[in-house]
């Protein structure tokens, strides 16, 4: 019943750009933090960029701050990740996820330590160069 699906994922050149959408079902964000991480093959899993549904606050992995835009629709359950500027390096499976949030500032949602309830099946996305 809870589900969180990915979309938007492809191939692209370098230099191009890709959106990616998150959809929630089975629940509302409201009080939730949503992330989205990232993994390479033979690569641990990374955090990209997360957001607060509450009061909008954001935060990015220095690898894609001022290329990346986290941004969210409270109206429809959804969250976008727009993706530009693309490099090789951002190629990977990327991942949606949720986490209660009612206590932490919005960066510590990317730090491992943050245990997400709820997370997509990801969608790839492949940069050409």
């Amino acid at each position: 019943e809870v589900q969180l699906v990915e979309s938007g994922g492809g191939l692209v050149q370098a230099g191009g750009s890709l959106r990616l959408s998150c959809a929630a079902s089975g629940f509302t964000f409201d009080d939730y933090a949503i992330g989205w991480f990232r993994q390479a093959p033979g690569k641990e899993r990374e955090g990209v960029s997360c957001i607060s549904s509450s009061d909008g606050s954001t935060y990015y992995a220095d690898s894609v701050k001022g290329r990346f835009t986290i941004s969210i629709d409270n109206a429809k359950n959804t969250v976008f990740l727009q993706m530009n500027s693309l490099k090789p390096e951002d190629t990977a499976v990327y991942y949606c996820a949720a986490i209660l949030a009612p206590y932490y500032s919005i960066g510590y949602y990317l730090e491992p330590d943050a245990l997400y309830d709820y997370w997509g099946q990801g969608t790839q996305v492949t940069v050409s160069s």
